[in-house]
Parts: C-alpha cells; structure tokens; sequence
C-alpha cells in the first residue's frame, strides 16, 4: 500500500509551492477581470436600452408660470422655431452664481432685441435637482421677464450637467441653440462670434456647387456645430495653475483625442452653439448625462457628418468649480463608455 501511494506524493511535490501560489492568484485575477468586463458591458447595455426608451417616451414635462401660476406644456424641438435664439442654462446648485450671469445675459438679451424687432430669445435655466434655493432664485427672473423669454424645467432629481443640457435642448424654441455654464465664465456677447460663424457657415453650405434648389434655405435648417474655445489661453493657465492639475490636463486632453479624434482643442467649454437641425440629430443620439458629453458630441458629430469650428471666447474662472478628484476618473471611465459603447456597435447612431 505505501510503494502504490508514493507515486501520487511525489507527483504532488514536482509542482513548487511558489508555481501553485502563482497559478492559484492569476485564476483569481482572471476571474476579476472576467467578473469586471462583464459588469462594464452590461452597464454599457443598460445606457443603451435606457436611451431607446427615452427616444420612443413621450415628453409630459411642463414649464410653470410663476405669474399666472399655469403649467405651460414643452414644445419640442422637432417643432417649427419660435424663436430666433435660445440659451440653456444647465444649473446645479448655483444660487449664489446664477443671479449674476443670468442678469448680465437677459439685459443683453433684452437690449439687442431693442434695438433689433426681428431678435426674440428665450432663457431655459434647467434645475438639475438642486438643493439649495438656485429654482427659486431662476423663477424669479422668469416672474420679471416673463415666461416667454424665461423659463425654468425642474428635473426633480440630480442627473449630471450633460442631461440637464440635453433635456434643454430638447425643449427649446430657437432657430439657434447656445448652451452656457450657470457661472458666467463666458461673457455672453461672445455668442455674436459664434452666431457670425453658424451663418457663414450655412452660406458655404448654401453656395456649395451641386446643392439642389430644395436644399434649406435658413441657417436653422443647416446642420451646424460651433464650440466656445478657452485654447488660446492654455499658456497662461499652465502658468498659474498647479503642476499635478496641469498633469491631469495633459493626460485628459491625451485620452479625449483617443476618443474623439483630433479638430476640437478645447472639448469641455460650457458655451457652444447647435442650429435647430443639428440639435435634432445630436442630443437624440447623445447617452453621457455627466462629464463627457461634450466629447460625445464631437464624436457624434464626425460621425454624423455635422461642420464643427471652434471659436476662441473671453473667459475668466468663477470660484465655486464641482471638478474634483473623483470628477477626473470619472470623465475617463466615460470616455472609455463612449470609445467601447460606439466602437462595438453596442450605441448605434440614428440619422
């Protein structure tokens, strides 16, 4: 019995304890990974299925009247412009920064269309479940300018910067369509350089030899992207800020071109400009809620064949910024989102 059982014990010790603790923690390892990927794709199924379902559901959002205290219905943006402009203003709690941008904004606002008859406008501040006291603050600028220029939508519940702006444009009624941060950073006077840009653009489009006579004939109708740019001010930024934020710019600016490609420099100014057309095509494609939907932008737009140009604006930090740590790892697991959710086909793009 001991010469039949001595072949078994010395097979066991031709395997060195060391190789058995090797293997034993790379099947564990695999099994991480394994475990891990499988959670990253079903969570990239769930966006999926989640925006199919938000595509196909019917819109029951309304915007209150704070004067006459009416619910007025959201028009769509797939209806007809009755508007010249609109300006989304995503807000999270912003009480104390709001008042300022949007009092500077709706007195240009006002003055031009003083001047000019055919200017109207509309200010949709979308409250992306705030805590603080930023809806009551918007409504009453809505009470003072009225909810035809002014309007509030209450997401009720905090979904990210890039879903407060979506759902914004969504439900506008201009010919263009200008996102801008709640913080003021941008002077908005600078929409005239983008607005020059979406016209000259539209007018290339319109001339190009070869386009029919029944192609579009406002600038509206033409698929236009525009993007508010702070890259020329990159060198002084490198200056003053501290040199593991310059790093982490670095490598985020490395990833987004990885991503997205190159052509935008500066994908994550909060000021840029969509005509009603291109709006239509871009923010029912878009998934991101948070970050990086900017750069899902610029994808979608190559992607979609929409003309981009970037505009160098006038900008200033405001104090108050939400960007932390943990905003960093979360911007590049987004990116990873859209590189592995668009890159497999798992998001298809509708035209």
């Amino acid at each position: 019995m001991v010469a039949a059982a001595w072949p078994l014990s010395a097979g066991a010790g031709l395997i060195p304890a060391s190789l058995s603790l090797t293997i034993l923690i790379a099947t564990l390892v695999s099994i991480l990974v394994l475990g891990a990927a499988a959670v990253f794709f079903e969570h990239i199924r769930k966006i999926g299925c989640m925006h199919s379902l938000e595509r196909s559901a019917i819109s029951d959002a309304f915007f209150e009247d704070p004067n006459s205290l009416n619910k007025v219905p959201c028009p769509s943006v797939f209806d007809p412009p009755e508007k010249y402009i609109s300006l989304i203003v995503p807000a999270y709690n912003e009480e104390h920064r709001l008042p300022e941008a949007l009092t500077e904004t709706l007195n240009y606002l006002k003055q031009r269309s003083a001047a000019d008859k055919s200017f109207s406008y509309e200010v949709l501040i979308v409250d992306d479940g705030s805590t603080d006291q930023t809806s009551k603050v918007a409504f009453k600028f809505v009470k003072q300018h009225k909810i035809d220029n002014a309007r509030v939508l209450l997401l009720g519940r905090n979904h990210g910067k890039g879903e407060a702006v979506r759902k914004g444009m969504l439900h506008s009624r201009g010919e263009l369509l200008l996102m801008l941060d709640a913080d003021g950073a941008t002077k908005v006077t600078d929409l005239e350089k983008l607005e020059a840009q979406v016209h000259a653009l539209a007018q290339k489009v319109k001339s190009t030899p070869g386009t029919s006579s029944s192609s579009p004939q406002k600038a509206s109708d033409v698929e236009i992207a525009v993007f508010g740019s702070r890259a020329h001010l990159e060198k002084q930024a490198l200056a003053t800020r501290k040199w593991y934020r310059n790093f982490l710019m670095k490598g985020f600016h490395l990833v987004v071109l990885l991503t997205a490609g190159p052509g935008i420099r500066d994908t994550q100014c909060g000021f840029k400009m969509f005509t009603r057309a291109a709006a239509r095509k871009l923010f029912t494609n878009i998934r991101l809620k948070r970050w990086c939907f900017d750069v899902e932008l610029v994808y979608l737009c190559k992607h979609l064949r929409i003309p981009m140009v970037e505009v160098s604006v006038n900008w200033t930090e405001i104090p108050g910024s939400k960007v932390r740590m943990t905003s960093i790892m979360h911007m590049v697991f987004e990116l990873l989102l859209i590189r592995v959710g668009y890159g497999l086909g798992i998001w298809k793009i509708y035209t």
